[in-house]
């Protein structure tokens, strides 16, 4: 039996035109559909070419329609669409959670989530969402960032800022990241939860056993399938969460080194320990303390350092 699926591409007027033809010689019905050049019906199978370049392939006969003619005789290769056949869990209905600051001694930690189901992952895909390490300029992450909350309605979508102060606080009480970030990754999986109730799965990157984030749900969340993978972000729900995270922290790190008049590197570098020495040397203690992650070595190093050094 022929499965029911759907796939969307990328396609040019002269495409469109040459499909048209394709679909007119395979006997499909050509019907109106609102803001399409054409859509046009076989049985089960739907295709429908929009003004703006998009093709939606849906219905029971989509994946071999897409694999024995859209792929050879339009496209010209064998590459779009074979997502949804080789990796179909990705589109399916569910949670992915990323994070971003953990290893930068300035600026919070932030958490995401982003829930997809239906189109969206096809559509982030086209849009070229894609793991934030890979995307090595700050400023396409935040662009990203904008059209991806462009995309996706509010409520698919959490992001908490854990502030340095805050982080600070709750790395005493935990006295362990990974116990800090499965109560990070729990919160958010709860948020989401609330809206989407109904979602089978959650899955982010692997940092610890999913019992930790398990014993953190609360009650929305003891139902759902834990899942922790290495390179998660390969999965498009976690690399969308991964670029909101990045965003989340660029955002807040700027405006933190606004507050203390210092610009805020990334990382843990000999860089970013300069610059904390140059919050103490003009603020004082306390205002490192407000912009970093007192637990990372840099700090004792700094405030060590600041206090051996002889007055001017």
């Amino acid at each position: 039996m022929s499965e029911s699926a759907s796939f969307t591409f990328k396609i040019d007027s002269a495409q469109a035109a040459k499909l048209r033809a394709i679909l007119e010689e395979k006997g499909f019905a050509f019907r109106e559909v609102p803001y399409t050049l054409y859509g046009a019906q076989k049985q089960k199978l739907t295709v429908n070419a929009y003004t703006s370049g998009k093709l939606l392939v849906q219905g029971r006969g989509a994946k071999e329609f897409v694999e024995f003619t859209i792929e050879p005789e339009i496209i010209g290769e064998a590459k779009l669409g074979y997502d949804e056949i080789h990796n179909p869990e990705m589109f399916q209905p569910h949670l992915g959670i990323d994070e971003s600051g953990k290893g930068d001694f300035f600026g919070p930690l932030v958490i995401a989530g982003v829930f997809v189901d239906g189109n969206l992952p096809r559509q982030l895909l086209d849009m070229g969402v894609k793991d934030s390490k890979q995307i090595t300029s700050d400023q396409k992450a935040l662009d990203l960032a904008d059209a991806i909350k462009d995309l996706i309605t509010l409520d698919r979508c959490n992001v908490i800022v854990i502030s340095p102060e805050k982080y600070n606080e709750l790395y005493v009480k935990f006295r362990n990241l990974n116990s800090l970030l499965a109560w990070g990754h729990a919160t958010v999986i709860e948020n989401l939860l609330t809206r989407w109730p109904k979602c089978p799965r959650a899955l982010s990157d692997k940092f610890a056993h999913e019992s930790l984030i398990q014993r953190a749900l609360k009650e929305h969340g003891k139902g759902i399938i834990l899942q922790q993978r290495t390179k998660a972000e390969s999965d498009i729900a976690v690399a969308a969460a991964s670029i909101l995270a990045r965003a989340g922290f660029l955002t807040r790190l700027k405006f933190l080194g606004e507050k203390v008049g210092v610009p805020l590197p990334k990382g843990a570098s000999a860089q970013v320990k300069a610059a904390a020495k140059e919050i103490v040397k003009k603020s004082g203690a306390e205002a490192l303390k407000s912009v970093c992650k007192f637990h990372f070595k840099t700090y004792q190093e700094v405030i060590g350092g600041s206090l051996m050094e002889p007055e001017t």
